[in-house]
């Protein structure tokens, strides 16, 4: 089913699409096709388009420092943040954005809950040994947290799962009373991870980091076609369609 949900997305893809309509434009000779997918493919790299994706996907959130959290029975840190790469020693994890592990440490370290929960992604082509959780857990040795409160789930590959997974931890942990978490996820990730735990039984506090809209004034630079602009524009893409999909799938089980 990973496979699918990563594959999928890719056919509406602006890269794709822009190669599927310069292919039917010179197979049919027909040339506006071709003008169709320059000018898509110069609106998909421009940076005030990206921003513009980005900053709908972050909607009205703001950074907020542990303080302002209210306390909650867990805090669940959703995983992502990490790479698998080749060293001496073998597979081993190198950061890629440390912020969902900083927050979530942050959180415990407030006594914003006693339990800080790291899921354990693991898609089927990561060759590392171990789940991106247990590594976290590892890390937290540092910051003077016993390991008692640090829980990890069961291998997951998507956010619904982590959902599911963290029900079930915590209903091992506590009981099946509805329960209160922190949600410590990217800005853009967090609406639809916030749907995926309320739809699961949670009470949900939200955390975002990782914000990545510009928010720096506009410049002849904002309008240069750009390949990180492209990037940010395919991933917010994808999210919009992951919201989409989970939002059809709740839908349809009404």
């Amino acid at each position: 089913m990973i496979y699918i949900h990563k594959i999928l997305p890719l056919f509406l893809s602006p890269a794709t699409i822009v190669i599927a309509l310069i292919l039917l434009g010179l197979v049919f000779k027909k040339y506006f096709l071709i003008y169709l997918a320059v000018l898509l493919l110069i609106l998909s790299s421009t940076p005030i388009v990206a921003t513009s994706l980005v900053k709908y996907l972050e909607g009205n959130q703001v950074h907020l420092s542990a303080n302002e959290i209210k306390p909650a029975d867990a805090i669940v840190v959703l995983g992502g943040m990490l790479t698998s790469v080749r060293t001496t020693h073998g597979i081993e994890f190198e950061w890629v954005d440390p912020d969902r592990f900083f927050g979530g440490v942050d959180l415990v370290l407030a006594n914003k809950a006693h339990y800080l929960i790291f899921t354990g992604g693991k898609l089927p082509w990561d060759k590392s040994p171990i789940t991106e959780g247990v590594f976290l857990k590892q890390k937290t040795s540092t910051y003077g947290i016993s390991k008692g409160r640090i829980l990890v789930t069961k291998p997951v590959e998507n956010t619904n799962e982590e959902a599911i997974a963290v029900k079930e931890l915590l209903d091992e942990k506590l009981g099946l009373k509805p329960k209160s978490i922190i949600l410590v996820t990217s800005a853009f990730h967090m609406e639809r991870a916030k749907d995926l735990f309320i739809q699961n039984g949670f009470i949900v506090t939200t955390y975002p980091v990782d914000f990545k809209a510009d928010i720096s004034d506009l410049t002849p630079m904002s309008f240069m076609p750009s390949a990180y602009a492209l990037k940010d524009v395919e991933f917010a893409l994808r999210e919009l369609m992951g919201r989409l999909y989970y939002s059809t799938l709740h839908l349809l089980q009404w």
